[in-house]
């Protein structure tokens, strides 16, 4: 019997970091983050990737939210960790041993504090620009961000955020879509307890045959 994570790309180098500080060394299984744009998709994935383990794996730890409903109805043969979030930013979001489903803020654009340039306005920019003008892609991009007023950084301190190169990124971010740049504490205590093994309220354990639901992340202690 043994144990395997399944990881949302975005949250590899954190899951990195929290099995060192922790002393395990769990292999990892990676979902690709483009599926989140797409629940039905993403929950095929899960599925998929799970079916694959090998048989002797009889613990999954997921290091994700819920994604959107991906892992709603969903059913194994193995135990499933999960942490009581909606997505990956709450998670990270969180700094103390409080049951939050939901820590994001209405108008708040959120990035990790890794890299300024894996999920950005300006990558979102630059992907538009394949296939419109600068001109026209900038509109599109000023309407995805109509109805936000901030740019913030997410600062769980595992990443050097307040580099100076950094920071001149995340205010050109900032600018591009019209926003304030702040930063926002954070944590990679969610995930340092799910590979540690301190699973609270802060998490939903699936034994082999439980159905997975929509309540188990959202309809307070479970």
């Amino acid at each position: 019997m043994s144990t395997a994570i399944l990881a949302c790309e975005t949250l590899a180098d954190y899951v990195a970091l929290a099995q060192k500080k922790e002393g395990t060394d769990y292999p990892v299984f990676y979902l690709n983050r483009r599926l989140h744009e797409n629940p039905e998709n993403m929950k095929n994935h899960i599925v998929s990737e799970i079916s694959k383990m090998p048989e002797e794996i009889d613990t999954v730890l997921a290091a994700t939210g819920f994604c959107g409903g991906a892992w709603d109805k969903l059913s194994f043969d193995r135990r499933i960790v999960i942490p009581r979030v909606d997505d990956c930013v709450t998670l990270l979001l969180h700094t103390d041993d409080t049951y939050h489903p939901d820590l994001k803020k209405l108008g708040h654009f959120y990035m990790t504090e890794w890299d300024p340039d894996y999920f950005s306005p300006q990558t979102m920019f630059d992907q538009l620009c394949e296939n419109f003008d600068p001109e026209d892609a900038k509109e599109v991009l000023d309407m995805w961000f109509a109805n936000y007023s901030h740019l913030d950084v997410i600062d769980t301190g595992c990443f050097d955020c307040y580099e100076r190169k950094y920071v001149a990124k995340v205010q050109s971010q900032a600018e591009l879509i019209g926003c304030m740049l702040e930063y926002v504490p954070g944590s990679n205590r969610i995930l340092e307890k799910l590979v540690g093994g301190r699973w609270d309220e802060q998490f939903f354990v699936a034994e082999p045959g439980r159905q997975i639901l929509y309540g188990d992340f959202f309809a307070g202690k479970c």
